[in-house]
């Protein structure tokens, strides 16, 4: 179970890595055409500007689950406490783990249940019911980026307590 979990982890970085990578270079793309619309032909597409917002918003989230895996996030505790095995190293772990919880927990809640309870009135199902203007899409496909980072960041919580303590995936084996 243990190798399962870590291995799920690092797949997900994987494949999170390359999607993330696809975000910006469709944010940059779409700048682009943005600029070159705007100040050659004096007439930009109206939907650049919210693909460009849209790709960020991926990229910014899907980056935190990187950043996160790979521990290169903001971590106080590290330069605190004592490294494994000691003791006090498994409180800071408990206590950094508490706070990632507190944070995720509430989100990946509120994401499917709404405040008085019930799934019509969680924030996807919400957003299911809006639709981007210029896109003509729902805004539930935009959305559905912040439960999807926060499950991913919890599934990369349970691989370093499983002792996936590794800052850098090795993406050799994974391809």
């Amino acid at each position: 179970m243990r190798n399962f979990i870590i291995r799920t982890s690092d797949s997900l970085h994987l494949l999170m890595r390359r999607v993330a990578v696809i975000a910006v270079c469709l944010m940059f793309l779409t700048v682009v055409v943005q600029i070159i619309a705007r100040y050659v032909f004096s007439s930009p597409p109206v939907w650049t500007e919210d693909v460009a917002r849209y790709a960020m918003v991926w990229t910014g989230l899907l980056g935190a689950t990187l950043s996160f895996k790979t521990q290169s996030d903001a971590v106080l505790m590290q330069s605190v406490f004592p490294e494994p095995p000691h003791v006090l190293a498994f409180f800071a772990k408990a206590i950094q783990s508490l706070a990632v919880l507190t944070f995720i927990l509430p989100v990946i809640y509120f994401c499917f249940i709404g405040l008085r309870g019930g799934f019509a009135k969680g924030y996807l199902a919400r957003q299911s019911g809006l639709t981007a203007d210029t896109l003509g899409i729902p805004m539930v496909w935009i959305s559905v980026a912040v439960p999807l980072s926060i499950i991913i960041i919890l599934i990369h919580l349970f691989a370093r307590w499983a002792g996936d303590d590794a800052t850098e995936v090795k993406v050799a084996q994974l391809d």
